[in-house]
């Protein structure tokens, strides 16, 4: 049941803007105290402008964005210091990314010459210079490459016009996989001399590499402790969820955002539906693999099964749940839950007080 019983139609995404302002505020301090650190967090968990700005007023020096509508919204805002984290391939991505290029500072990421071909290209005919970081594959296996290709690389981009380095990435998503919060440490910060052996290699061939940046909310921190790593770009740390609980990175506590769900039918003893399903929590099942979410305040209660708007409780506590009962659940992947929804109540010392907009969705 939800602390405050919510009298509009279920179900809702809900933030608690108290709690997300300590958790701002817990990074920005760690941050803070690694001097020269930059913080630029991923806006893709957010996607909200308000929340934005409490970022920015919090100390980020700008932001991360997934999509061309992230980067366009947060410019249309005032934000223009931003790094667009993927490779823009294909025509419109990289007439966007010389578009938003004229408006702002958008670096982009890099990991072929096929990739900066393009728009190495097309920058120069227009007279523009995109910035760019090469991407890192430091053990997640997706885009990036490995620490032995990238000087070579570095040189064959820069023969071309129209695009200028600023530096390496990574995301250490791999780190999700690791249980243990020592293990996970070591491992984050092994990442973090990795990538600043990579900076080094690169100035050492003379090739600068002003940024040297990292991102991801289990290993930011640990990762950031390494000297010479100049950036973090978490974004699940504003919000928190049921996923960074499980590998002990956060409390329940901690958790930012829930999706508000009344309880429609006791079918039968064991189990209640609920009118959250597929479509309010998204289809991330949980690290631990099982659910769709977690009960906020009720370990005891399940949520195993869901359907596009139903959702199945189950276990010892369901039967102290009502017809009408509220309950909040705490999503596994926040980040995909915040993008099935277009708008968010806003709770600030356990009232609900606003209702803010979610942009740049796809």
């Amino acid at each position: 049941m939800s602390s405050q019983h919510y009298k509009g139609a279920t179900p809702r995404l809900v933030l608690d803007a108290t709690i997300m302002d300590a958790n701002i505020a817990a990074m920005a301090g760690a941050v803070r105290a690694r001097g020269s650190l930059a913080l630029r967090p991923h806006f893709k968990t957010n996607k909200m402008i308000e929340v934005a700005r409490r970022l920015m007023d919090g100390g980020a020096v700008g932001l991360t964005c997934a999509t061309i509508a992230e980067l366009e919204a947060l410019i249309a805002a005032g934000i223009t210091d931003l790094f667009w984290a993927q490779e823009p391939v294909g025509e419109a991505k990289v007439q966007a990314a010389i578009a938003l290029n004229r408006k702002a500072r958008v670096a982009v990421g890099l990991d072929s010459l096929a990739a900066a071909q393009p728009l190495s290209e097309a920058a120069s005919a227009q007279g523009v210079t995109v910035p760019y970081l090469i991407e890192i594959d430091s053990g997640m296996g997706r885009a990036g490459l490995a620490a032995d290709r990238v000087p070579a690389l570095a040189r064959q981009l820069d023969t071309l016009p129209g695009l200028e380095r600023a530096g390496i990435f990574t995301h250490e998503g791999q780190l999700y996989g690791v249980a243990d919060p020592a293990e996970r440490a070591r491992a984050a910060k092994a990442v973090g001399e990795s990538m600043v052996a990579i900076a080094e290699a690169l100035r050492g061939a003379g090739l600068d590499c002003p940024v040297v940046s990292t991102g991801s909310t289990p290993g930011g921190a640990d990762s950031a402790r390494v000297d010479g790593v100049t950036e973090v770009r978490p974004g699940t740390f504003v919000f928190m969820d049921a996923n960074q609980m499980t590998i002990e990175r956060c409390a329940e506590a901690d958790c930012a955002v829930s999706v508000l769900a009344t309880v429609m039918s006791r079918p039968r003893p064991g189990a209640a539906i609920i009118d959250a399903g597929l479509k309010a929590m998204s289809s991330d099942r949980a690290i631990s693999g099982s659910g769709f979410g977690r009960i906020k305040g009720h370990p005891g209660i399940a949520f195993g099964t869901a359907y596009e708007e139903h959702g199945l409780l189950t276990g010892a506590d369901v039967d102290r749940l009502s017809v009408g009962d509220q309950v909040e659940i705490i999503p596994n992947h926040v980040c995909g839950a915040v993008n099935m929804w277009s708008r968010a109540l806003v709770r600030q010392n356990g009232a609900i007080v606003d209702e803010w907009s979610i942009v740049g969705r796809h």
